[in-house]
């Protein structure tokens, strides 16, 4: 069976309160991860999107009989996993080629671990990039759920970071 997961992430500013979302579409229906942080940056929230889809694909009962494949609008992710890019850094003491601190490190290396565990239990996982805001209706609704999570960050009172 065939899982399609389609992740975004929003900021409002960039650093300022942000949002992310994974959304499911499989045979058994429409499945949403989604959540907020107050302070923090475009890119960190479309990342935290893709490491939610594959939290998700772990803790998934069917995930070794199922083949999986995220689509996200971000080239900073794409590039960063097919192009090898975070095997690098990871070698090379998560620095840049220019030898500059890699951002969001807690994330890569948390999407590390994940990959890991995929790659034990035997799951195929790939992920495509897909252009954002150009009218396909999955992709638009990942952002709007990211956009709905970004405002929510925005409330007086709600804790610094969360999910649901």
């Amino acid at each position: 069976m065939l899982t399609k997961i389609y992740t975004d992430g929003a900021c409002s500013g960039n650093p300022g309160p942000g949002g992310w979302a994974a959304i499911f579409f499989s045979t058994n229906g429409r499945d949403v991860k989604k959540g907020w942080c107050k302070c923090t940056t475009n890119n960190r929230m479309e990342l935290k999107a893709v490491v939610s889809a594959y939290e998700y694909i772990i803790e998934d009962e069917n995930s070794c009989k199922d083949e999986y494949i995220i689509y996200t609008d971000s080239a900073y992710v794409v590039n960063s996993i097919n192009n090898k890019y975070l095997d690098v850094w990871s070698v090379n003491g998560w620095k840049t080629t220019r030898g500059e601190d890699i951002k969001n490190k807690d994330l890569w290396t948390e999407l590390l671990t994940l990959f890991e565990i995929i790659r034990e239990i035997g799951i195929k996982v790939t992920i495509e990039k897909v252009k954002g805001h150009s009218g396909n209706t999955f992709n638009e609704d990942a952002d709007n759920n990211a956009k709905g999570m970004s405002a929510y960050a925005m409330k007086e009172g709600i804790a610094d970071e969360g999910q649901w």
